[in-house]
């Protein structure tokens, strides 16, 4: 650094008093400058790995802060988008309300029954909140169940899909009567519907009111199929329910007293 030091002294000196330099200088010149360049371009790339090190760090950082405004925003456009089903589902519930010309209670379904060996499924209210036992439930599509098991706090609904569910129906374009049993997580069967009836797929099942549990008019499922087995005395009727029983989460209890009670 001396040596380097005394020759830029040296021709600093000379400077304005010769157009070029002498051979000495064109000497110092040759060996010092190489040193000169290495100097700078070291101190050039250190203090570029420098800034783009504490740049690279700055950006992680800010990376890190958008990707948690993300998510955070992700997770609240998820609870407005819920919020909305919530709502369009209520508002649903709410219409088919006015068309029940008896008290209701609304309920969240909590669980499925836990024994695996019904279809059921349990509700966040009780008797506290009014329930009893074998009043029905029913959500904007139509018939669900009825109530089978009540505690203070909770109930369990027996499906229709059940096969230990029975429902006195008929079928709405031809006034035919039926009992609505439980066959399959997804169809019923219509029972004891003559061989001669007339129907077909499309036809509307609603409820009779004659059970004493399901008040009448209330839609129940649709025929997919309907034949005559030979040798038997009434048709074989498949019903697809109203209601998607994958997918309950509000349900309606019809504040009625026990109808089948003593």
């Amino acid at each position: 650094m001396v040596f380097v030091f005394l020759a830029l002294f040296l021709l600093s000196s000379n400077l304005g008093r010769r157009q070029s330099w002498n051979p000495v200088e064109q000497i110092i010149v040759e060996l010092t400058a190489p040193i000169q360049q290495f100097i700078h371009q070291t101190v050039r790339i250190t203090e570029g790995i420098w800034l783009k090190y504490f740049g690279l760090s700055n950006v992680r950082d800010e990376n890190l802060g958008l990707k948690r405004e993300m998510e955070a925003l992700r997770m609240e456009n998820a609870r407005f988008r819920e919020m909305l089903a919530t709502q369009k589902r209520l508002q649903k519930l709410l219409q088919f309300k006015e068309t029940i010309h008896w008290p209701v209670l609304a309920v969240q379904v909590i669980g499925r029954d836990p024994s695996g060996w019904f279809e059921s499924v349990i509700i966040d209210k009780g008797s506290n909140a009014g329930l009893k036992m074998n009043m029905p439930v029913v959500n904007a599509r139509g018939v669900v169940g009825r109530l089978v098991s009540v505690s203070p706090n909770y109930a369990k609904v027996l499906l229709i899909i059940d096969q230990n569910s029975a429902v006195d129906s008929i079928i709405q374009r031809t006034r035919e009567k039926g009992i609505l049993k439980g066959f399959s997580s997804k169809f019923c069967k219509l029972d004891y519907v003559l061989r001669n009836s007339h129907v077909t797929p499309g036809d509307m099942i609603i409820t009779s009111g004659l059970g004493r549990v399901f008040p009448k008019g209330l839609p129940v499922g649709k025929v997919v199929e309907a034949k005559n087995v030979p040798g038997a005395f009434f048709k074989e009727i498949r019903v697809r329910p109203m209601v998607d029983f994958t997918r309950l989460e509000e349900l309606l209890i019809i504040l009625k007293e026990d109808p089948l009670s003593p």
